[in-house]
């Protein structure tokens, strides 16, 4: 392997790093190329989910298996969540495992981004950072989200409150989608998502807000930083084409449904790179062991499109009556995100509906999900609590708060980056 010419790859986020690092542990000079600064650069410091329930295999012992040491980054186990119906109704869910996995995105130390940097650079990749590169130029592209399919803002606070995570289905404070509140070590973050494109979409984050305000109360919070980011979803004809491999969100590899999509970003770059040292056919394996899932991911977006309060009410009861009966809330969760044949049924039929083509796709098939139109629904007026949650935070800003985005979810200022998966 060491007679081997050098692979590069496009993106210092998980995806490039996990195929950087099983690259190198092999002997194969690797170099990896980020616009940015560092890796973990676009995240600005905020919590997202490791989830456990799609598979019955822990994410952490595939790691391992893989060639990855969870023990490189910080991560806090919850096995009881809030769920949070639309009416307000708060259960919990619970497991005998481990539910959610929190770790943090950016450039400290314990994140997860961190993490995957040193195992990167002890294996011995090579990496450069303020770097551009041509895509065709590269063996590997990790590049992240090049469109935007969904949006998700929040607001990073100090508080004494205990280690604590919410989920909350409700179609006013997150169309489409969900919002959350996470609580790790004294640092907090409430954030909503949006699934349809918004005017003023700020007051879905003041509005979200002052609804945790109210209904956790004990919660002390001090306002840090506002965040916002984006996910970008589509399905790819090919997933290696011209001799690259398209990993993690660059080749669609996401959950079309809530957006978790970390597990498949490193599983797919270790796929890639276990195709260029002649483990496995990258082409195939994804289609075998990814694709079912992004499918199904597809099909329940598809139907999560079509529905609202009502709907999330019925299925958070449905939860907790399979929760009671199995004494284990990973159960139902699961089923949801698991395979079916009438999923991929579904997702054949939808798709052609859901899916437009990407003409600059260096000609992979590309087709993404179009970032939706707002209802009649969203257009509200915020609530008098909602509005001082925004005073609140102008006056923060005015003092050296900082914020990743304005007010509107199609606006430039979410960044589009061109690397970092």
């Amino acid at each position: 392997m060491a007679d081997a010419a050098p692979i590069h790859i496009m993106g210092a986020g998980l995806s490039g790093l996990a195929a950087a690092t099983t690259l190198a542990k092999a002997g194969i000079e690797v170099h990896v190329h980020d616009i940015r600064e560092d890796s973990g650069k676009r995240f600005d410091g905020d919590f997202q989910a490791l989830e456990n329930w799609s598979m019955d295999t822990d994410f952490f012992d595939q790691l391992r298996e893989w060639g990855f040491d969870p023990d490189e980054f910080k991560s806090t186990e919850f096995s009881i969540i809030d769920l949070i119906h639309p009416d307000d109704e708060i259960s919990k869910t619970h497991t005998p495992g481990i539910a959610y996995r929190i770790v943090e995105r950016g450039t400290s130390e314990h994140t997860i981004d961190q993490g995957f940097k040193r195992m990167a650079i002890n294996a011995g990749a090579n990496l450069h950072y303020k770097s551009r590169v041509k895509e065709e130029d590269c063996n590997i592209i990790s590049c992240g989200p090049k469109g935007t399919s969904a949006v998700a803002y929040g607001e990073i606070f100090h508080t004494e409150h205990p280690n604590h995570v919410a989920f909350q289905l409700n179609d006013k404070l997150a169309p489409g989608a969900y919002s959350y509140l996470i609580i790790i070590d004294g640092v907090g973050l409430i954030c909503t998502c949006l699934w349809r494109k918004q005017k003023g979409s700020e007051r879905f984050l003041n509005e979200t807000i002052a609804w945790y305000k109210k209904k956790y109360p004990d919660i002390d919070m001090i306002p840090l930083k506002r965040v916002g980011g984006k996910g970008d979803f589509t399905i790819n004809k090919r997933y290696k084409q011209d001799g690259r491999y398209y990993v993690g969100e660059s080749g669609g590899l996401q959950d079309f449904m809530w957006g978790f999509g970390m597990r498949m970003a490193v599983w797919s770059g270790h796929l890639a790179a276990k195709d260029i040292l002649g483990q496995c056919d990258y082409e195939k394996e994804v289609r075998k062991q990814l694709m079912p899932y992004v499918r199904t991911s597809l099909a329940n977006r598809f139907l999560m499109n079509r529905v609202g309060n009502r709907t999330f009410k019925t299925m958070c009861n449905r939860w907790m009556k399979h929760q009671k009966k199995s004494k284990d809330g990973l159960i139902w969760i699961g089923k949801l995100f698991r395979p079916t044949w009438y999923k991929n049924f579904l997702y054949y039929l939808v798709s052609p509906f859901m899916l437009v083509r990407d003409p600059k796709a260096m000609g992979r098939g590309v087709r993404r999900m179009p970032f939706r139109k707002a209802l009649k629904r969203d257009v509200w007026e915020q609530s008098e609590d909602a509005i001082n949650v925004g005073n609140i935070w102008n006056n923060i800003r005015k003092k050296g708060g900082k914020t990743s985005f304005v007010n509107d979810s199609d606006s430039t200022s979410v960044p589009e980056p061109n690397t970092g998966d």
